[in-house]
């Protein structure tokens, strides 16, 4: 029905504008009986009002009845707060709603419901194709749609709550973009091997059982954590050792001289043999137990990383080859060979190891888009992202933090997107967390996590955040670059086998018998000393 002409519902008159918001007086019945219309407003409704040659939008962030002692006077008014969102032009010939404002409301101008018409305009953008994830929840029947230009090259976060949906939230987002551009590049950092389920056939599941990053492709300050870690008493004679042995090692399998300058950093394959023969070298030129220790504890750590089976994936035998573009082939998907996603279950990885492998697949992220020159764009999504940026800067792995800090700082320039998804935005590092220009906010009771996404939103609709700790699974407040305004979405369901495994244990039902096989922890153990 069009905006222009269906019978309009008036709520009352503008009595205040502050900036961008406005504040408005119900219209109320003479017996002060409450609001005179037939349908109050509620919150989250987009109305309208006319001025001048524009027709100004605003959303319902706020509804109340001021101080009982102000009825002495009379009865008490309702008031009702907005967020002023865009507006209409009549003399604009394309009719399309615009962001901000170019003429405010007066006082005393009146205020009216947004149309069917209206509503259209201002949720869908006929000049763009959007990727539909969802409906608008203003009206159901409105698609709620995502600029994937703008939502990629920009970076964006699913922010909320455990059991608040984030994981199907990222899973409709992606498999909607895929659905339209179905020979993209998906890198998912998975530590709970949730979405293998979600992406079925379009994605290459890569696990400890069939991981491969071999340990050349470490650059120094992974290895150092490796080898030397924050135990050493001798830390920096250990790492100008490794660093030695490192260069060395390399340029001798390499042989010749290469076209190229070789340092510690360059991923280029080199022998653990020739490691363990370069330190014995270097520990006969010294005879005292002191000056040996170092060396000693350089290779005894390499000997025991190659003896753990845990690491067979970085450190897998006696041969070394060259398979660096097979390796980015497959973790990049190029060619893409029906499968834009690969996702890195991370869950049976070594904690002790775990900083460094992601530190690693961050890092050659960026450093692959580098050198691709923007020919293989890669969206790289971080799940439980505040494990690897924590705000707290005593914790966590600082080259993982540095090389997410970077995707999110420099990635649009060379083609690489960051999506981050936690339950904890105020335990993520902050500079990071700024730099994603659309955030999908799911429920968030934290008082504190809220103040924090506040502070951190990337533009006006800080009113709508009021509305979080009321939403429902599978319902977001989109707010940012990617969504044509501020809006409140409803996920589109997914398939019962698109789900990603994201579900809650039930005890009542594990609970309710005794039927735990005799064979049962013999396999559990099984699978626990061999890390499957």
């Amino acid at each position: 029905m069009d905006g222009a002409t269906a019978p309009v519902i008036t709520f009352g008159t503008v009595a205040a504008i502050e900036g961008a918001r406005a504040r408005v007086v119900l219209d109320m019945a003479e017996d002060g009986s409450g609001f005179a219309g037939p349908v109050p407003p509620q919150i989250g409704q987009v109305v309208r009002i006319d001025v001048g040659e524009s027709r100004v939008f605003g959303m319902v962030i706020g509804l109340r009845t001021p101080a009982a002692e102000q009825a002495i006077i009379g009865p008490p008014n309702q008031i009702m707060d907005l967020d002023l969102i865009g507006e209409l032009l009549e003399t604009d010939e394309s009719k399309r709603f615009r962001r901000g404002v170019s003429e405010f409301p007066r006082l005393g101008d009146r205020v009216s419901a947004a149309g069917s018409e209206d509503l259209w305009k201002i949720f869908t953008r006929s000049d763009r194709e959007g990727v539909r994830v969802g409906c608008v929840h203003q009206d159901p029947s409105i698609p709620a749609n995502i600029f994937t230009d703008d939502l990629l090259g920009k970076h964006f976060a699913v922010l909320g709550t455990t059991g608040s949906g984030k994981s199907c939230a990222l899973a409709a987002i992606v498999r909607g973009i895929l659905s339209k551009h179905p020979h993209g590049h998906v890198l998912i950092l998975d530590p709970h091997n949730e979405y293998s389920a979600a992406f079925g056939e379009l994605a290459d599941v890569i696990s400890p059982a069939n991981l491969e990053l071999p340990y050349w492709l470490l650059n120094f300050e992974e290895m150092k954590e490796l080898v030397i870690g924050e135990s050493s008493r001798m830390p920096e004679i250990e790492a100008a050792i490794l660093n030695h042995v490192i260069v060395e090692a390399k340029k001798k399998l390499a042989g010749g001289t290469p076209d190229f300058a070789m340092t510690v950093d360059t991923p280029v394959p080199y022998r653990l043999s020739d490691v363990t023969r370069i330190i014995d070298d270097l520990m006969g030129k010294y005879e005292r137990p002191l000056e040996l220790a170092p060396y000693m504890r350089i290779k005894d750590r390499f000997n025991s990383l190659q003896a753990d089976r845990r690491y067979a994936f970085m450190f897998p035998g006696l041969m070394v080859r060259d398979e660096m573009t097979r390796l980015l082939s497959r973790i990049f998907r190029v060619p893409v060979d029906g499968k834009p996603v690969t996702i890195f279950d991370t869950s049976g990885v070594p904690t002790e190891i775990l900083n460094v492998v992601v530190s690693m697949l961050c890092r050659l992220t960026f450093d692959f888009a580098l050198w691709n020159d923007r020919t293989v764009p890669i969206l790289l999504v971080c799940e439980e992202a505040h494990r690897y940026a924590p705000s707290n800067e005593k914790l966590g792995f600082e080259p993982t933090k540095r090389a997410i800090a970077r995707i999110a700082l420099e990635g649009r320039k060379y083609g690489v997107s960051l999506g981050l998804v936690t339950q904890r935005p105020s335990e993520l590092a902050s500079n990071i967390l700024s730099q994603c220009n659309t955030i999908f906010a799911m429920r968030i009771t934290n008082n504190r996590d809220r103040e924090y996404l506040a502070a951190a939103m990337p533009e006006s609709g800080s009113g709508m955040l009021e509305e979080l700790p009321a939403l429902r699974a599978a319902e977001a407040i989109a707010i940012g670059e990617g969504v044509p305004v501020p809006l409140r979405i409803m996920f589109d369901p997914l398939p019962e086998n698109c789900r990603p495994h994201s579900n809650t244990a039930k005890f009542s039902d594990a609970w309710d018998q005794d039927s735990i096989p005799a064979d049962f922890l013999s396999e559990v153990v099984s699978r626990w000393r061999r890390q499957r």
